[in-house]
């Protein structure tokens, strides 16, 4: 819809899970018109708000932030390398771009939920495995109050076995950085249920269907602000300036990527372009569609002192270009799909012949962020969108695989109450993330 403008008549006002065959799709062979955000904002707030948006409202989809509203962000990429031409690798959500970035496919899924598919069905090999393979070491830094890794949901399947062992908190990756004991490969999940701190404002009532004025008092997102993302892009970024280990990992020997699964929507004027299927001998995924266009364009800075000052690298990457890249430089095997195979690597944008000193590398001051965020009782009221969705299959995870069921979710009689839901459903993701489980989490 938002890069058609198609919207069929029988899924106006409907959401992307129940929106239905033709799936507003376009003629076959047509040019993106990149005209349709506004279209899909009215249609898809409709139906989660009960009412229409006012002009307010759904202009909002076509507007950004300024680099005084986003400091840090804005700092880095001006300080290092900014992608202008990388896209996400479908035109969707956010569990199917995360598994391309770490699977190069999403076993044909093209929408979150229900997050058991991801849970039972996404069976494809990923970048952790192919790592270990070939005696590399890895580890997912999880943001605390953070319960749940959304690496690990999405490839509970192949993963299943590491949870244990190689999803930690993020107080962890500080503590690594600073000793020298960073693993070869990182992935730092920011907070994505509780208190965003991933460049993702609060959702609040818009997440219920049809909710309307009845969903005021149903606490499905705490309140939380887009700096929230900036103070911990902040964090991230000095651990890595300032890790000075003499022996190990250390500012020196450590790339740091910034990445986005996904733009949410918002207005972009670039179209993307057609690209190879990961298999093209499948059927058509979920929805018809067939895996031959990607998604649209994403923030992404790469940040390194091998890296030049102010850089703005034009040609076409996407998400799998980063296993295409590790592919390369470490010597990892074959491509996993037909999409990274055909993804541009970007190993020779580390081109200097001398480091650059990290005490000169400009160093952004985060906006304060507003004390509602940091709240730790007021982030625990409240799950995301994507919380919800990922709660709601761990839950079905936790009956299926014999886990203990909390009392408060277990009596089909008597509904929880939504603080029940997200007590009930943390305590199922210690059981499945015992790694997370921490004093701070707890």
């Amino acid at each position: 819809m938002q890069l058609f403008n198609v919207l069929d008549e029988h899924n106006r006002f409907k959401t992307g899970e129940a929106v239905t065959t033709p799936w507003n799709a376009p003629e076959l062979g047509a040019t993106p018109t990149m005209d349709g955000f506004v279209t899909d904002y009215i249609s898809t707030f409709t139906a989660e708000m009960g009412r229409q948006p006012t002009y307010d409202e759904y202009a909002q989809i076509m507007t950004g932030y300024t680099p005084q509203q986003v400091p840090v962000l804005n700092g880095i990429a001006r300080g290092f390398g900014v992608f202008d031409h990388w896209f996400c690798e479908v035109p969707s959500q956010t569990f199917m771009n995360r598994s391309f970035w770490t699977a190069a496919t999403s076993s044909g899924f093209v929408v979150n939920s229900p997050a058991s598919n991801f849970m039972q069905l996404n069976t494809a090999e990923t970048l952790f495995e192919r790592l270990e393979a070939h005696g590399r070491t890895w580890k997912v830094y999880i943001q605390e109050p953070m319960a749940i890794s959304f690496t690990g949901v999405i490839h509970m399947p192949r993963l299943k076995d590491r949870l244990t062992t190689n999803f930690v908190p993020f107080s962890e990756f500080e503590r690594d950085a600073a000793n020298g004991t960073l693993p070869d490969f990182s992935l730092i999940e920011p907070n994505l249920t509780q208190g965003h701190s991933d460049y993702h404002p609060a959702c609040g009532r818009a997440l219920l269907a049809g909710g309307g004025d009845a969903a005021v008092e149903v606490p499905v997102d705490p309140p939380s602000s887009i700096i929230g993302g900036e103070a911990f892009l902040s964090r991230i970024y000095e651990s890595i300036r300032t890790a000075d280990s003499p022996e190990g990992s250390n500012v020196y020997n450590t790339l740091f990527f910034i990445g986005w699964d996904e733009p949410g929507g918002t207005y972009d004027h670039v179209p993307p372009g057609p690209v190879p299927p990961p298999d093209p001998d499948a059927p058509a995924g979920q929805m018809d569609f067939k895996f031959d266009r990607s998604g649209y364009r994403v923030p992404a800075i790469i940040v390194s002192p091998w890296v030049d000052e102010g850089i703005v690298i034009n040609e076409e990457h996407r998400h799998t270009s980063m296993i295409a890249t590790l592919r390369k430089v470490w010597g990892i095997g074959d491509a996993f799909t037909e999409r990274d195979a055909a993804a541009a690597t970007f190993d020779h944008l580390l081109s200097r012949e001398t480091p650059r000193d990290p005490d000169t590398w400009p160093v952004p001051e985060p906006r304060p962020v507003p004390q509602f965020h940091l709240d730790l009782v007021q982030m625990g009221k409240a799950l995301s969108t994507l919380g919800n969705t990922a709660g709601g299959g761990m839950l079905e995870h936790a009956k299926e695989a014999g886990l203990t069921i909390p009392p408060e979710l277990a009596d089909p009689d008597n509904p929880p109450t939504p603080e029940q839901f997200i007590e009930g459903i943390r305590k199922i993701a210690f059981q499945v993330f015992p790694g997370l489980a921490t004093e701070e989490n707890e």
